[in-house]
């Protein structure tokens, strides 16, 4: 039977470090929402907003896959595994935590504040071989169509990690209509708005406004104004081996 469940952005946990202002979909660091711990193997969605020359200095992560979408600015990353980069908006950034890895991710502006999303998915394989990559999506976005940014496959496009898992973005103009179709129907949806207004499934959202989908084939989605949005498509179960 469909599920849908709909999540306001003013609902989402939040943080405010000074340096850093945080929005959190799913319980993270002081903020817990036993309803809100995780949607499938989709762990962490988190909406950073990180102060000029400020960042996370180098800390350690395993058996995590590490997706980084930058929405302004840009990210300075340096790991362990001796990467150093600077991803900026338009481009997605993975990192497999796999058996272990240490990374820093600043704001290497001295003017301009640094948004962007965090995202963390459990992985289907524990303890492989640490990895990173990072794509540019200027060749990839598509006007009001889903444009797909991560995938289960090295040889598909945008980056790819060790799960079940396709990420779609959409770039809509006012009063399109389009259906994500699943990859896999045991899936679960879960959509999240950036910027502007749409409707699914008989529900309006608004910018960080999410949505959520169980039990479904497809998801009629139609943008009310120029929008602008992520959709995660990830497995219900864990499946770590």
């Amino acid at each position: 039977m469909k599920t849908s469940i709909v999540y306001k952005a003013k609902d989402r946990g939040s943080a405010n470090y000074g340096w850093l202002k945080a929005k959190y979909s799913f319980s993270f660091s002081n903020y817990h929402d036993p309803k809100k711990i995780h949607f499938g193997v989709l762990r962490v969605l988190n909406d950073d907003s990180i102060a000029p020359a400020m960042g996370f200095d180098t800390h350690p992560h395993d058996n995590m896959e590490i997706i980084t979408i930058p929405l302004e600015g840009q990210i300075e990353h340096t790991d362990s595994m001796g990467n150093s980069a600077l991803v900026r908006a338009g481009e997605v950034q993975v990192m497999s935590a796999g058996s272990g890895v240490s990374h820093s991710e600043r704001n290497p502006s001295d003017t301009e504040t640094l948004k962007l999303f965090q995202i963390w998915v459990f992985p289907n394989k524990k303890n492989v071989e640490p990895r990173y990559d990072q794509v540019s999506l200027q060749d990839i976005e598509k006007a009001n169509e889903f444009y797909q940014i991560l995938s289960p496959s090295p040889n598909d496009q945008g980056v790819w990690i060790h799960q079940d898992a396709w990420f779609h973005m959409g770039r809509f103009e006012p009063n399109t209509e389009r259906i994500y179709t699943l990859k896999n129907k045991t899936n679960g949806v879960y959509l999240m708005v950036i910027d502007g207004e749409l409707e699914i499934d008989g529900q309006f959202l608004s910018p960080r406004d999410a949505i959520s989908f169980n039990d479904v084939e497809q998801v009629l989605v139609k943008s009310i104004n120029k929008s602008y949005f992520l959709v995660m498509e990830v497995p219900m179960i864990q499946n770590n081996k």
